[in-house]
């Protein structure tokens, strides 16, 4: 169609239709901008910024942002008919004035020409300058949200989308997972936004809902406890020989704990010229919790109740462990060593290369220093970890395979595993299709034993 003939066709509906399209776009572009700043403005951030400018548009803002689920349906639906109908318009307008061929036309004007004004450019710049587009849009999104017919639309189309996927929609507003989360903070460390210490306390922060009371106490055969029959003065021997201020104290039935003494109280007792007396007549009521009690939970217990240790219970009722808000504390900064703790390093680095282990180490943190992909739901430790690959009670020098790492038991007491020697041995599929080289470079016992032989020969 000839410049003339579309000049001629152009009248006051097509002119109707330019200015309804210009509206739509600039409304897309404020909406762009309103979502991808809001977005990206945490309730904490924008108290910050209510506390130091105290304008109207940081009230908005810090509105908008403490209920999510507010702005996001409304925006969306008013995006939603913003961008069908400027479609629609354009299509329309294209078709009249070019007749087919406008249909094609307006469809690639529809998907280069205002998705780059009204996507890509806006959001790029609200990306860039969020405190600030945020700020400028707060106020009119505020205003546009609350208009009760935006509103009623969006709350039945919500309700629509909950009929045919029940659910709770979109009206919760956005969530970011535990893992996107943990992305951030590792990618803000990596910027040296944060400090590598805030890192770590951060992720341990995050961690410490998931952890619960069997993770962390000390199980039952590490248990420093006093018999029933103890007097004031063999409970005091005890706790000088261990360094504990609060010691469980034994019932009749053996591995069942009935109260706890305090090391204070005894030491009072001892001065008093009352060391004969017996340990059970100064007992105090100990606390028992299941060993899947959230130690988060626990912990607050701990500080509201005013104790100090607790006993872990298994499922079947018998005694799995112990735990004190020292060990719970322990979970958010790391270890708390004093100058009497005299405690093998959980890790260290071997000079050939590998690590020496101890058993208890946690798989969950094992995972994350060898890279290896270990369930934590079959097993909590190392020790349990290679106790269920090997099957029976393992003899020192014994070993599993995992990945290219292999496990070697280096310390047994009784039937426990007590420390563990990793190292980076690739994995062979069979002995026998070995050679020489490949066996002394994994150091095969085959091999050794032969070399011995061919000495002493």
């Amino acid at each position: 169609m000839s410049a003339s003939a579309v000049a001629a066709s152009f009248g006051g509906a097509e002119l109707a239709m330019v200015l309804a399209i210009v509206v739509l776009l600039f409304v897309l572009v404020f909406f762009a901008v309103a979502e991808t700043s809001l977005n990206r403005i945490s309730r904490v951030k924008a108290q910050a910024i209510d506390a130091a400018n105290s304008t109207k548009s940081s009230a908005a803002l810090l509105r908008l942002v403490s209920t999510p689920e507010r702005f996001i349906n409304p925006v969306l639906v008013t995006v939603t008919v913003c961008q069908t109908g400027q479609a629609f318009l354009t299509s329309l307008l294209a078709a009249r004035l070019f007749g087919a061929t406008g249909v094609a036309i307006g469809f690639v004007l529809n998907v280069v020409v205002f998705f780059v004004l009204s996507e890509a450019m806006p959001k790029t710049w609200a990306v860039l300058r969020a405190e600030r587009a945020a700020l400028m849009t707060a106020r009119l999104t505020d205003a546009i949200v609350a208009f009760p017919l935006l509103r009623g639309v969006s709350r039945s189309l919500i309700g629509l989308t909950n009929v045919l996927l029940p659910g709770k929609g979109l009206k919760e507003g956005p969530f970011v997972s535990e893992q996107e989360l943990l992305g951030i903070v590792g990618a803000a460390a990596e910027d040296e936004v944060i400090e590598h210490a805030e890192r770590e306390l951060i992720e341990s922060i995050i961690e410490f809902g998931d952890t619960v009371a069997r993770e962390i106490m000390v199980p039952r055969p590490d248990l420093i406890l006093v018999g029933n029959t103890a007097t004031v003065s063999d409970a005091l021997d005890v706790a000088f020989e261990h360094g504990y201020s609060r010691l469980p104290v034994t019932g009749d039935e053996d591995g069942d704990v009935t109260g706890l003494v305090y090391v204070k109280e005894l030491m009072r007792l001892e001065r008093e010229g009352l060391g004969a007396m017996a340990v059970v007549d100064h007992m105090h009521p100990v606390r028992f919790v299941p060993e899947n009690k959230p130690v988060a939970r626990l912990m607050r217990e701990m500080q509201a109740e005013k104790f100090h240790l607790a006993m872990v219970v298994d499922e079947y009722g018998g005694i799995a462990g112990l735990v004190t808000l020292e060990d719970c504390l322990e979970e958010l900064v790391g270890e708390i060593v004093d100058e009497f703790d005299e405690e093998e390093p959980a890790v260290a680095e071997l000079d050939g290369g590998g690590y020496e282990i101890d058993g208890g180490f946690a798989v969950s943190e094992l995972n994350e220093l060898l890279e290896l992909d270990i369930s934590d739901e079959d097993f909590d430790t190392l020790a349990g970890f290679v106790f269920g690959e090997l099957e029976h009670v393992p003899e020192i020098g014994e070993s599993v395979q995992r990945g290219d790492w292999r496990f070697e038991v280096i310390e047994v007491e009784g039937r426990r595993i007590r420390r563990v020697r990793v190292e980076s041995r690739p994995a062979v599929a069979d002995d026998e299709d070995l050679d020489e080289a490949d066996r002394e470079r994994i150091g095969d016992p085959a091999s050794a034993d032969a070399d011995t032989a061919s000495s002493g020969s």
